[in-house]
C-alpha cells in the first residue's frame, strides 16, 4: 500500500500525523474488505489553501474540514466486483496498486474542531481521515440514510484502532 502525504501547510500540527494517516487509511480499507493493495494522496494544508481548493471544485468560497477527490465511481459502495473491467486505467502502471484518490485535511479546521468537539486532535484527524477515505469508497452521506451508514462505519473504523471521544 502507497499512501502519500504532502505537507503544506505552515503551521505543523504536533501530533504523529502520517502515522495516524497511514493506520487509518489501512483500517478503513481492511474494514471495507478492499481486495487490492491501493494508493492514496493526502494533502495537509491551511484554511487558505484548502479554501481555494473548495472554491475551485465545488463553488464554495469557504474553508472546510476535508476534501474528497476519488479517482473510481461506484455502483454500490465499496463494491470491487467489477474495478479491474471497468477501471483499468486506475491501476497504478508502475506499482500495479489500485489509484483511490486524493484526500486534502485543513490542519487549521483539525485543531478548530477539536477544541470545538472535545477531543484530541489525533481523534480529529483520524475521524476526517475515515470520512475520507470512505468518500473515496463510493460512500455519501446526501441522504439520512446514506449519512447514518457512513458515521456508523465511521466510529467503527475509529474504534478498531482506538480513537474514541
Amino acid at each position: 500500500m502507497t499512501i502519500n502525504i504532502d505537507y503544506e501547510a505552515e503551521k505543523k500540527l504536533e501530533i504523529p500525523y502520517g502515522e495516524i494517516i497511514e493506520e487509518i487509511v489501512r483500517e478503513a480499507l481492511d474494514y471495507e474488505e478492499c481486495p487490492y493493495e491501493a494508493e492514496v494522496n493526502v494533502v495537509l494544508t491551511d484554511n487558505l489553501g484548502i479554501c481555494e481548493v473548495n472554491r475551485e471544485h465545488r463553488n464554495i468560497d469557504a474553508p472546510t474540514d476535508v476534501l474528497s477527490f476519488p479517482m473510481l465511481e461506484f455502483g454500490r459502495p465499496a463494491d470491487f466486483d467489477h474495478v479491474e473491467e471497468e477501471f483499468a486505467d486506475c491501476f497504478n502502471p508502475e506499482s500495479g496498486e489500485l489509484m483511490l484518490g486524493d484526500i486534502m485535511v485543513s490542519v487549521d479546521k483539525v485543531e478548530e474542531q477539536a477544541e470545538k468537539y472535545g477531543h484530541s486532535m489525533k481523534r480529529e484527524l483520524a475521524f476526517l481521515v475515515a470520512h475520507s477515505v470512505l468518500h473515496l469508497l463510493g460512500y455519501d452521506h446526501m441522504e439520512e440514510e446514506e449519512r447514518l451508514v457512513m458515521e456508523r462505519k465511521q466510529e467503527e473504523i475509529l474504534k478498531g484502532r482506538g480513537y474514541t471521544r
